[in-house]
């Protein structure tokens, strides 16, 4: 499915090697004016200024592009295949939006074929916004997760998704009994987990519509596959958390509801965390957990401002990324993700840089994953997955990144200018700043 020649790009390359939340933004991120990115049976096998390695390079095909920058494929670390269709649904909060509109369309998936349909859609909608990984809910009919990994697979795609499981407190017709759900998921791990570059996520929707048996369930299946993920929401939404306590009198909180089921550890991926207390930080932070962090979501369903100094805090380390939460997200862009994300900081008088963003959407995401042996920068041996971007694409994004005394559309030279350049393009892009997605080194979209 790959190319199994060696094969080079030019461009100006940027990517994160370490987290600036913790160290100088300097030491943290690496950049090359005019790089030459050498790639070899789709992954990466080198990486430096152009001046330096042509000579070394001279026999292979390079592909250019002049005045544009190249960083890491962009990480979603929650986002709903089923709700494509229902995204920009007006009026409501959570729970009640969760009735009105996300139930009845997600209905649709017991149709393979519709979701198939879907799934080409989603992701191609992921490909042309520079997303090259996502942690995805399906629904809870397992035809719908053989639809979307199958259009992943077909596609060469590093992806991970799971069959969402729900047994109470949602419409008959998409409830399963405990034992069901335990029974389809061991199916579905064992037919896609691992194939080529594909993953499973063990996926409860969140812990109202999970009863103790399901949960109980789930820690089984990660106990017997102890690789794959747990992906589920966590504390988004004020009511939720009190319908939490209401269903479960015997816990501590919200996430002592998972912790008790043994779903919380260095696979488990939780969305949103927005009403997390201090207690639940530090334990997310022990147990090596991942919070996806998704602000046009929460922003348009009311939910509230996450604390992002909070995760990002040295006493309370924890792991984190970006999450469009499509349908109640409000693009699949992780630029428009970005830039929802610089103004809930700001709501919370904090700051958020340009490289730190950046590396919430590629490194952090990838260690959210357990992926970072595999993606989220260019060192020698990750999977060639990457964005090339036009920080001039519109006519006021190309005012806007003028250079002084350079020509129109140039690109930064210094670790300084880049930094502005991309801090204007993380707030004012979108898909259009996406000239082209490659993965494993094929091009994948291209404007």
């Amino acid at each position: 499915m790959q190319s199994q020649t060696i094969k080079g790009f030019r461009a100006s390359f940027l990517d994160a090697i370490a987290d600036p939340f913790y160290a100088p933004e300097s030491d943290c991120m690496r950049y090359f004016a005019d790089g030459l990115l050498v790639v070899e049976q789709g992954k990466v096998k080198d990486l430096g200024d152009y001046a330096k390695l042509q000579t070394k390079y001279a026999d292979i095909p390079i592909t250019s592009y002049p005045d544009r920058l190249i960083v890491s494929g962009f990480i979603d670390t929650h986002i709903h295949f089923p709700q494509t269709e229902m995204i920009a649904s007006y009026g409501e909060q959570l729970l009640t939006w969760l009735s009105t509109y996300t139930f009845p369309t997600e209905r649709k998936f017991a149709d393979r074929n519709y979701a198939l349909e879907i799934a080409s859609i989603f992701l191609d909608e992921l490909l042309r916004n520079g997303t090259t990984t996502a942690l995805v809910f399906t629904s809870v009919f397992p035809q719908s997760t053989d639809a979307f990994f199958e259009e992943a697979h077909r596609r060469n795609l590093r992806m991970i998704a799971g069959k969402v499981m729900m047994d109470r407190h949602a419409p008959e017709f998409l409830q399963a009994t405990a034992a069901y759900s335990y029974q389809e998921t061991k199916q579905l791990i064992k037919k896609w987990h691992h194939r080529d570059r594909l993953l499973y996520a063990v996926t409860p929707r969140f812990a109202i519509t999970s009863t103790p048996e399901q949960l109980t369930s789930v820690g089984q299946l990660l106990t017997e596959f102890p690789d794959v993920y747990l992906h589920t929401h966590l504390s988004e939404n004020v009511q939720e958390v009190e319908f939490v306590e209401e269903l479960f009198p015997d816990r501590a909180g919200y996430l002592d509801v998972y912790d008790h089921a043994g779903l919380v550890g260095e696979r488990s991926i939780f969305a949103h965390g927005v009403q997390l207390t201090d207690q639940e930080f530090a334990r997310l932070a022990e147990a090596k957990s991942a919070i996806a962090f998704c602000p046009t979501s929460n922003l348009f369903l009311g939910s509230g401002l996450f604390k992002i100094e909070k995760a990002k805090s040295k006493e309370t380390p924890v792991k984190l990324g970006l999450g469009t939460d499509v349908g109640a997200g409000t693009s699949f862009s992780i630029l428009r993700t970005a830039s929802a994300a610089y103004q809930v900081a700001q709501l919370r008088s904090q700051k958020l840089s340009a490289f730190q963003i950046l590396f919430l959407a590629t490194l952090g995401g990838a260690r959210a994953l357990c992926l970072e042996d595999k993606l989220g920068n260019f060192e020698i041996g990750k999977e060639a997955d990457f964005v090339v971007m036009d920080l001039h694409s519109t006519p006021i994004m190309s005012l806007r990144n003028q250079l002084p005394n350079q020509r129109n559309g140039a690109i930064a030279s210094t670790l300084e200018e880049i930094s502005d350049q991309l801090f204007a393009t993380l707030i004012m892009g979108d898909d259009r700043a996406i000239a082209a997605t490659y993965i494993m080194g094929e091009l994948a979209h291209k404007v």
